[in-house]
């Protein structure tokens, strides 16, 4: 056994150190596994970034009313008498001034410039009530001040500025029929709220033609229990609204585009880890055919066929470890933090951050070691059954 492990340390270094010899076509198969592993980390590091995004937004002492079998609050209703009902609902936190800690709100579509690719896009104008900030956490005006109520005046998140021209604070805006000024700029500790525009509700509903409806109305709880709440509601027949909790609302929304994402992303690298594997398998027989004599030469010593396969299925997955490691390093660098804007549940932008996490990390390294280990199996069984006389003979 200690002659195998000795055969086998032997013929692996011999292996590592003969890959300078064949520097540009072990680097044709590192720069492929390198630029599988940065396609199928940036689609991961993507779809992290927008479900943490929506996922901090929802809170569980925060309850949400939507009209029965909505998905989103774009699709959503309730009408001005059902707000009041909800008003009388029991399991509602009050203020101090007892009144019930409430917020009906209106989510319309407007449009918005991208920055970078001066295309129309989608946003968000959120109309909330005079609870609507209190019920949100870590709402801080980072540049002006808040709207006044009554006027035709916006506050804007900080993401969406960071994305979106035009909505800096003293700029004028038009949406609707009716020109809107900005205000201000508010921070929502990075969550989904920083890619909205916040106004008065009633303004919203005036110049929006809605005066009679909202699409969701938000509740604090008294405690994270929905129950008292969930029976009130469908013991009325007058609301039959459906109510979740905010975190549940938003880990729902984050579902759906984040499986989209990756479903993106999977096949991508596939399909390019096919094109590596392709270039490993090119790599690693060409290795074993300039080592042909050499690897006769080792078994007519006395080596046998098993410290050659080793030796060759090594190479190939430290090829490939290094196009990994070297793929992982170049996502963090160029897309970690990386600030981008997309479709949310709502059909409107969603200003989010590419998050790459140690564990999205591993899946990529994953991937580069199962092109390593296919791509080098076969050259390996190769070698270790190369016929001693052929291989002098080449």
């Amino acid at each position: 056994m200690r002659s195998l492990l000795l055969q086998v340390i032997a013929v692996t270094t011999i292996n590592l150190k003969s890959i300078a010899q064949r520097l540009w076509l072990s680097l044709s198969t590192v720069v492929a596994v390198a630029l599988v592993v940065i396609v199928l980390l940036a689609f991961l590091a993507m779809a992290n970034g927008f479900q943490r995004t929506l996922a901090g937004s929802g809170s569980e002492d925060i309850a949400i009313f939507l009209r029965g079998g909505s998905q989103a609050e774009i699709n959503s209703t309730v009408a001005r008498d059902q707000v009041r009902l909800i008003e009388d609902a029991p399991g509602i936190a009050r203020g101090g001034d007892g009144k019930p800690l409430i917020s009906p709100e209106l989510y319309v579509v407007v449009d918005g410039v991208k920055r970078s690719s001066q295309t129309k896009a989608n946003l968000p104008l959120r109309g909330i009530g005079e609870q609507g900030v209190a019920l949100r956490k870590g709402i801080t005006i980072s540049e002006g001040r808040m709207f006044n109520r009554g006027a035709n005046e916006i506050v804007v998140g900080k993401g969406l500025l960071k994305e979106f021209e035009g909505f800096e604070p003293g700029k004028t805006v038009a949406f609707a029929t009716s020109r809107w000024t900005v205000v201000g700029t508010f921070e929502a500790e990075g969550s989904v709220f920083e890619s909205e525009i916040w106004a008065d509700l009633p303004v919203v509903q005036s110049l929006f033609n809605r005066p009679n409806f909202v699409q969701t109305v938000r509740v604090r709880l008294e405690n994270p229990s929905l129950a008292a709440l969930k029976s009130y509601n469908d013991n009325d027949p007058r609301l039959k609204l459906d109510v979740k909790t905010e975190a549940a609302y938003f880990a729902d929304q984050a579902g759906q585009t984040t499986d989209l994402i990756q479903n993106l992303g999977w096949p991508l690298a596939i399909a390019m880890a096919l094109g590596a594997l392709a270039g490993a398998l090119n790599t690693m027989y060409s290795s074993v055919a300039a080592r042909a004599v050499e690897i006769a030469t080792l078994r007519a010593i006395g080596f046998g066929g098993f410290p050659a396969f080793v030796g060759t299925l090594v190479e190939s997955l430290v090829l490939a470890s290094i196009g990994g490691l070297i793929g992982a390093a170049a996502t963090w660098a160029i897309f970690d933090g990386l600030t981008a804007s997309t479709l949310g549940g709502n059909f409107t932008q969603v200003v989010f951050a590419f998050q790459l996490t140690p564990a999205l990390i591993w899946q990529g390294v994953l991937l580069a070691l199962a092109v390593g280990l296919i791509g080098g199996l076969f050259p390996a069984i190769r070698a270790a059954r190369m016929p001693i006389v052929a291989g002098l003979y080449a």
